[in-house]
């Protein structure tokens, strides 16, 4: 069936794509943080064994997808399709002016094939999954002679929004891989993937970023950001640099700083102050939106850092920095009135609650209220 034509120029597309301030990782030539990572890829093309397809792993947003886009930039650009540099090469790096790097650039290189959500039959909306029609490109991509050098690469960003008809089609094409083509597959929560896929893939885990490297990186992205409060988003954000860049743009401090605010009410909770903070969220537009997005960030990182606490016996208004001040002895209160199973029994039940009001469009205030109350139960 024909593609319905899309109403979006390709500037528009990429803003669907990418509704971001930073640059997107195709465009991101630099990557922090994740040395042993481009090691192991250096180190297998070095070998003149290169597996066939990677499976690229790690949490969202600490740059699993860019470092795909350098090995790509690596083998399509020169580097890594041959030798036109001369020499064995010491990393991924590309320069700037290398034959073929600004068509890696705008994804227009002809042995480049980025497998990722499109526009739906209306032309005007990101899917919320990639169609299976896309893969059945890609399978064509796969087996064609390369253009330009030596190797083909399809990056898939990211593998966990596959439904099973498309991950069906995928797994084909991993049965029966073509010579001198390279799949990198980057997924947030690769247990989601068919066993079958992971089996045939070279696994490679990404780890969280270390503070340092998150500070550093907010600094070059957000300048104008007090040194403190990038201090206080690295500890939020879990290693997450594209977390911690969210939760600035949307001025995620000040709601942290509230709804540990609530918190300390517990287990009584000052259900004025509740219903205020519950407020917010029923407001409706991007700015809302931002809010309701960062909640679910926020609580997250709050119940890791009450484990963390827990398992290191150490309050969070020790580690520096602390971000707010109503967090000065609320983990260990918080400990004494229950047990970590019981938090994280509760945040449990939390996390489906925030899954379900954005799957079913439920009242987000109804929620948080829900949520907060789930947090009294543990303690009684």
């Amino acid at each position: 069936m024909a593609r319905a034509r899309t109403s979006v120029d390709a500037g528009e597309l990429e803003k669907l794509e990418w509704p971001y301030d930073w640059p997107p990782p195709w465009r991101t030539a630099r990557l922090i943080g994740h040395e042993p990572a481009e090691a192991a890829l250096l180190a297998a093309h070095r070998s003149g064994r290169l597996h066939h397809a990677w499976l690229l792993c790690g949490p969202r947003g600490i740059g699993k997808a860019t470092l795909a886009w350098r090995f790509a930039r690596f083998l399509l650009c020169g580097q890594g399709g041959g030798g036109l540099f001369g020499g064995v090469p010491e990393g991924l790096d590309v320069a700037a002016d290398a034959p073929g790097r600004s068509l890696v650039d705008a994804r227009s290189h002809p042995d480049l094939f980025h497998l990722r959500r499109t526009l739906d039959d209306k032309g005007t909306r990101i899917r919320s999954e990639i169609a299976v029609d896309d893969v059945r490109g890609l399978g064509a991509f796969m087996h064609m002679t390369p253009a330009m050098g030596q190797w083909r690469v399809a990056i898939i960003d990211a593998a966990d929004e596959m439904n099973r008809n498309s991950a069906n089609a995928v797994l084909k094409i991993l049965e029966e891989p073509p010579p001198n083509a390279v799949l990198l597959i980057v997924a947030h929560a690769p247990g989601r993937l068919l066993p079958t896929i992971r089996s045939r893939c070279r696994r490679l885990v990404l780890k969280p970023l270390a503070d340092e490297a998150v500070v550093r990186l907010l600094g070059e992205h957000v300048p104008q950001m007090p040194a403190d409060e990038r201090a206080a988003l690295a500890r939020l954000s879990g290693g997450s640099i594209g977390r911690a860049l969210e939760l600035a743009n949307a001025g995620s401090l000040a709601l942290y700083r509230e709804m540990v605010g609530v918190l300390a009410t517990l287990p009584e909770l000052d259900m004025v102050r509740l219903h205020g903070f519950a407020e917010r969220f029923a407001r409706r537009g991007e700015e809302a939106n931002a809010d309701w997005r960062s909640l679910g960030y926020l609580l997250d990182a709050w119940i890791k850092g009450l484990a963390r606490g827990w398992a290191t016996g150490s309050d969070v208004a020790s580690q520096s920095p602390a971000v707010s001040p109503a967090e000065a002895g609320l983990q260990a209160r918080l400990l004494a009135a229950a047990s970590l199973d019981r938090w994280m029994e509760a945040w449990d039940k939390v996390a489906q609650l925030l899954s379900r009001a954005d799957a079913v469009n439920l009242d987000r205030k109804q929620t948080v209220l829900g949520s907060f109350l789930e947090f009294q139960s543990a303690m009684r």
